[in-house]
């Protein structure tokens, strides 16, 4: 086991750590003990930390709990919810993790259409949960993904262009701060944390608990994808364009270029084969759907066409095959003010030269009710951006060079079209210039005013960090 910049002493002695064992209720787990590998790693295969303690917290009152011995004990303090962030802020060396996995309680309110969320939950038992009464909210694009730090980021899902981001959806949150207070946050109540908790990522405490608003969605949608040869990649990119430029707001669409993965889904003879996806979901009446996709008939017929009615977690779940965890990942992102011929032009060619067979080129619109909030209503700001492009680049060859080299030619090949900003949970560990560019600068102030507030010494820094106004 490698333990460096563990110092066991500062975890292990003296009476903080027996007060610590006799009021938390969840697990305490070092190095050495079981499972103490398992607890430390994340969803990105590069991330590999050694935290000196892991505390998987049972209850919202073992966060505060944890989170005082950890600064007595001058820890640094990582969180974890689901684990996804790419960056892989969920764990450190040496520090203290407060992990929230072990607190995913659901309750659905079916008459007031809510939903009450622990901190560590999943969009798989979320939209599980939910889905009992044919309700839903905008989630994850992976059902395993976190709710916590999917919401405080922003997020972008299929159901986003109808309802809204989640961050719109979220109604109130219970909050630990630096302090160790434990806050309810929401349009009357602390508004300024309730403001900066939806887009301002982890700055700002601890969520324990989460209120969602909830719409009538499924149990059945339309969804799915249909896949195409690669080499007709700029035709099906320009039509998916154009038909989502007048979509109804019900559409969310994106276009993914990879090699096809072997999914059971996909004929075993097209497996390892340059494709373009048209992937997605129509949440409209189901009558309306042929009339809303009739654009994608003039593509002809496609290699796989597998958009039909299926269960709405069935939509949600359909990339968790080909993004298993323990893989390697290096992702860059950008917000486009167009996607024209040329830029078109200009993805396909890199597509034509991807590095490994587990990475993709993802294009997806925004706008429809993503649009009708103002940029200040919340800390995540980028409203009138039209299109997100997110090149996800994982491998599992051990050589890095070539992926990261790629990744970064084609994320620089469309600043021309960036609108300046970046979807801060696509971010990874790219330093504070990108911080201020996935806020912006009115944002970004107000979020270290408030950071000066409720984290004035900046115990919340393991994350896309926004730090204290001075």
């Amino acid at each position: 086991m490698d333990t460096r910049n563990i110092e066991l002493g500062r975890v292990t002695g003296g009476a903080g750590w027996e007060t610590l064992r006799a009021r938390f209720s969840g697990l305490l787990i070092r190095p050495g003990d079981e499972g103490y590998d398992a607890a430390r790693r994340v969803w990105n295969g590069s991330i590999d930390r050694y935290p000196a303690l892991v505390a998987r917290c049972a209850r919202a009152a073992d966060v505060p709990t944890a989170l005082e011995f950890g600064r007595a004990a001058g820890l640094t303090v990582a969180v974890r919810g689901g684990g996804h962030n790419v960056a892989g802020f969920g764990t450190c060396d040496g520090g203290l993790v407060i992990d929230l996995s072990g607190m995913q309680a659901v309750r659905v309110d079916r008459a007031r259409r809510r939903a009450l969320v622990e901190g560590g939950a999943t969009w798989a038992g979320f939209d599980r949960e939910a889905q009992a009464f044919g309700l839903a909210t905008t989630g994850g694009l992976m059902s395993s993904t976190g709710v916590a730090g999917f919401t405080l980021g922003g997020g972008i899902g299929w159901l986003m262009r109808r309802y809204g981001l989640a961050c719109d959806n979220l109604l109130s949150a219970e909050v630990v701060t630096a302090d160790g207070r434990q806050l309810r946050a929401c349009a009357a109540d602390h508004e300024d944390l309730f403001w900066g908790l939806r887009g301002g990522g982890g700055n700002l405490g601890i969520v324990t608990r989460f209120e969602f608003g909830l719409h009538p969605v499924g149990p059945e949608v339309l969804g799915g994808l249909r896949l195409y040869p690669q080499r007709l990649a700029a035709e099906v990119i320009a039509t998916w364009r154009d038909l989502m430029l007048a979509a109804p707001d019900e559409l969310t669409l994106s276009t993914v270029l990879r090699r096809a993965p072997a999914s059971p889904s996909i004929p075993d003879h097209l497996h390892g084969e340059p494709v373009v996806a048209v992937a997605g979901m129509y949440a409209g009446p189901a009558e309306d759907a042929a009339r809303v996709l009739r654009a994608l008939d003039a593509l002809g017929p496609p290699l796989v066409d597998g958009i039909g009615p299926k269960p709405y977690t069935a939509v949600q779940a359909m990339s968790d095959g080909a993004w298993q965890p323990g893989f390697e990942n290096y992702w860059k992102a950008e917000f486009l003010r167009s996607l024209d011929d040329s830029v078109i032009e200009t993805v396909v060619d890199f597509a034509g030269r991807i590095t490994s067979p587990l990475s993709d080129i993802k294009l997806a619109p925004l706008g429809g009710a993503v649009a009708r909030v103002a940029e200040g209503d919340t800390s995540y700001p980028h409203r009138r951006a039209p299109w997100v492009i997110n090149i996800n680049t994982r491998w599992a060859d051990g050589l890095p060079d070539a992926h990261v080299a790629w990744t970064r030619a084609l994320w620089e090949a469309v600043q021309p079209v960036s609108t300046g900003g970046v979807y801060v949970n696509f971010l990874g560990d790219e330093g504070p210039d990108r911080v201020r560019a996935a806020y912006g600068e009115s944002n970004y102030q107000r979020l270290a005013r408030l950071k000066t507030v409720y984290d004035p010494d900046n115990v919340f820094h393991l994350n896309q960090n926004i730090p204290p106004a001075r």
